[in-house]
């Protein structure tokens, strides 16, 4: 049961992201794409509270919860970018994207 907070966190954050990323590259259709991406990431927060709540439950840890979540972001929001705007990250992102993984594992895995 520990999985599935980390998937309700994973798939908020990976939801969230998406809807601002696909906002910001919408500029020129302001008003439709706003009230989507406010659907869609309203959405992702129902995900977020929920992996919050159970990953209190289940991992015993807001640490832990909290870890899951800031990796999320660090992994997917790099990914997320180059899916919609093709631009590779830097090597500080990159850097970034690394030590999420391996920050993610640990709070997860050591005990």
């Amino acid at each position: 049961m520990q999985i599935f907070p980390i998937l309700l966190i994973f798939f908020g954050e990976s939801l969230s992201i998406y809807s601002e990323v696909i906002a910001a590259k919408n500029l020129e259709n302001f008003a439709p794409v706003l009230i989507k991406m406010s659907v869609l990431i309203a959405i992702a927060g129902i995900f977020l509270i929920a992996g919050y709540m159970l990953g209190v439950k289940y991992l015993g840890s807001i640490w832990i919860v909290g870890v899951v979540s800031i990796a999320s972001i660090v992994i997917m929001e790099p990914l997320i970018n180059y899916i919609i705007f093709h631009q590779l990250p830097s090597k500080g992102a990159l850097t970034g994207l690394i030590l999420g993984i391996l920050g993610l594992l640990s709070a997860v895995f050591l005990k």
